[in-house]
């Protein structure tokens, strides 16, 4: 299993998938002040074998936290992600009613979408991976 982390200075969003192209089993966002404890929850209900860390804002201070929680991670370059996590979320979430005929490079989600692009950063480190990168 793999652990996507997408760090803020506030928040952080987190996915957890088993392999690529696999639907992801959690998706969440935590307060950075909370990720420790959820992190360390999220180790403890299933096994984690990398964390894929985006290589971002705040990413010292996560990987420190990682660090301390005795989780491997590896950085992965976040370029792009939170455009592309946009995309993502209305695959998941479709517009309804008027909005549908908006174009949706023009539409934003109605909530923070930092789970999805930790979803993205995930899925980035599993196909490098794949391909030896």
């Amino acid at each position: 299993m793999i652990l996507g982390l997408d760090p803020g200075t506030r928040k952080c969003g987190y996915a957890l998938l088993e392999k690529l192209g696999s639907a992801p089993l959690v998706l969440g966002i935590a307060p950075v002040a909370e990720l420790s404890a959820r992190v360390a929850a999220l180790a403890a209900a299933h096994p984690v074998d990398i964390v894929a860390l985006g290589r971002g804002t705040n990413s010292a201070h996560v990987a420190s936290i990682l660090t301390a929680l005795g989780l491997p991670h590896a950085l992965v370059d976040e370029r792009e992600t939170t455009l592309r996590a946009r995309g993502r979320f209305f695959l998941d979430h479709p517009p309804r009613g008027w909005k549908r005929l908006v174009p949706r490079g023009m539409l934003l989600p109605d909530r923070p979408i930092d789970d999805y692009a930790a979803l993205l950063i995930a899925e980035r480190y599993l196909a490098d991976d794949r391909a030896g990168r």
